[in-house]
């Protein structure tokens, strides 16, 4: 049997346990998926005593990058971004992998064949270098419109290819012209920026965000014929790659996608 939960905090809206437990469902697995509040600071203490009956737990805020110290083995791409959101029980120890790297990846491909060029990042926390790191090519250019300036030297570090340039936290006329825009921020933080979308933007809104959903920014964007990806295409994909992890099989990813999407009337 599977034994998994999400942790963080708060915990409650998270739609993860609905997510994972149907896809059990629909693929014939012996499986169960609960949520713990897990405070920062209390992780270690949490996983003391979850060493027995579990196969692994998926990462929230704030435990994205406590895991790292926590961790018996951690993935080098994880240790590139500083960000981990899967801790699998493997051989009697932890080890800490990011899935949402290939969870932006695949939302992206869903539905679109061709990489972007240019785009624009709103944040630098944890799941932007995630972000960063999925998009990572020579042939493309990345800006990050942010707050925290003491958070660009691991972003920089979270690329390989890319060139990343910074830019203050103000909505300015480049929103229009990037090819994808992937806001990273905490809900509400874009509320501001909403009433200064004017007109269509050539580029597609991929928002991490899925409670509240839409977000006002997420709504102004589809009202003057801008394009979107919602949250939950995001928690789906990477939700995919936890599953593999955690039951150790090779899943048939288009038609848990597809039944999953379904299931959540995308």
């Amino acid at each position: 049997m599977i034994n998994a939960a999400v942790l963080g905090s708060p915990i409650s809206h998270s739609l993860s346990p609905r997510l994972h437990n149907e896809a059990y469902r629909f693929l014939k697995i012996d499986g169960d998926y609960s949520s713990f509040d897990v405070a920062a600071g209390t992780l270690e203490e949490f996983l003391s005593k979850k060493i027995v009956g579990w196969n692994g737990f998926s990462l929230t805020m704030p435990l994205k990058e406590e895991a790292i110290a926590i961790a018996d083995w951690v993935d080098p791409l994880v240790s590139r971004i500083a960000s981990g959101n899967t801790l699998v029980r493997q051989d009697n120890r932890w080890n800490l992998f990011s899935t949402d790297v290939q969870g932006f990846r695949s939302a992206w491909n869903l539905h679109n064949s061709a990489s972007p060029s240019t785009i624009l990042i709103l944040g630098s926390g944890a799941t932007a270098r995630a972000a960063v790191a999925a998009f990572d090519s020579d042939q493309t250019k990345i800006s990050v419109i942010h707050r925290n300036f003491g958070r660009e030297d691991a972003m920089r570090a979270s690329v390989e290819h890319s060139i990343v340039d910074f830019k203050p936290w103000e909505f300015v006329e480049d929103f229009y012209s990037f090819e994808l825009i992937i806001n990273t921020t905490p809900k509400y933080a874009l509320d501001e920026f909403a009433p200064k979308i004017l007109h269509q933007p050539a580029g597609v809104f991929f928002d991490v965000i899925y409670d509240p959903w839409p977000t006002k920014f997420a709504q102004n964007w589809t009202q003057v014929g801008g394009a979107i990806i919602g949250g939950l295409e995001l928690l789906i994909a990477q939700g995919i790659e936890q599953m593999k992890l955690f039951t150790d099989m090779d899943l048939p990813t288009d038609a848990l996608s597809e039944h999953l999407r379904s299931y959540f009337a995308l």
